[in-house]
């Protein structure tokens, strides 16, 4: 797992709004550039995600859904997207954690007893590198495994500034955990530290739960960082 190299010529401008849902009070994040709209991890009743985001936004065009990671509260809401937004819809994973939603949403239902739609196959399987055209910005793959076998962070150099989709991998002070299967300990604290050299420290890192930090406040007070 080598480290990447990103593009940081900023282009494009994208608005994002956060929503929290579903039973673990995962963010989804709406993001709009230019009349498109991608759903950054769709937690929970993707029906009403869309159904937001046509009554706010009636001009704009759901494209459909991109996922950090399989694991069922950040794919729980990709089914009802994929309803209402129709054939077209796309649904965009990892190829390496194509087998986790499924084995995931067995393990939710026998520890915590939450039901979760099948998110069906993914459209799109990413890779290290490639990238997915929004509007006139551009998120940029990066693999970081740990929390799952294909965790993903999204980046974008946008004119607005860098942001980063990082899923449940970077939490303020922490990280995502690793005790579920598919978690592997040494493997999220290479991604972390891949992250800190891959992602300039302006970066704004948008969390799966919770509040969202930076690149260089993470450098500075995260733990897991300075190993």
């Amino acid at each position: 797992m080598g480290d990447m190299t990103l593009d940081l010529t900023p282009r494009g401008a994208a608005s994002i709004e956060a929503l929290v849902n579903g039973p673990i009070q995962t963010n989804s994040y709406v993001v709009i550039s230019n009349d498109e709209c991608l759903i950054v991890d769709p937690a929970w009743e993707g029906e009403r995600l869309v159904e937001h985001i046509r009554t706010a936004h009636p001009e704009v065009r759901v494209l459909g859904s991109v996922c950090t990671h399989g694991h069922a509260d950040h794919v729980g809401g990709v089914a009802g997207v994929r309803a209402v937004v129709g054939d077209s819809a796309l649904y965009e994973l990892c190829a390496k954690d194509v087998t986790v939603p499924r084995a995931n949403i067995e393990e939710q239902r026998a520890m915590w007893g939450i039901e979760t739609p099948d998110p069906g196959e993914p459209t799109r399987l990413l890779a290290e590198g490639d990238t997915i055209e929004l509007g006139d910005i551009c998120l940029q793959v990066i693999e970081t495994p740990g929390h799952t076998p294909g965790g993903i962070v999204l980046f974008a150099a946008t004119e607005q500034g860098n942001i980063a989709f990082v899923g449940d991998t970077l939490f303020p002070g922490s990280h995502g955990r690793t005790d579920l299967s598919g978690g592997d300990e040494a493997a999220i604290m290479c991604s972390l530290s891949k992250l800190a050299k891959t992602l300039p420290p302006d970066t704004v890192c948008l969390t799966g739960h919770g509040d969202s930090t930076t690149m260089a406040r993470e450098l500075m007070q995260n733990p897991f960082m300075q190993m």
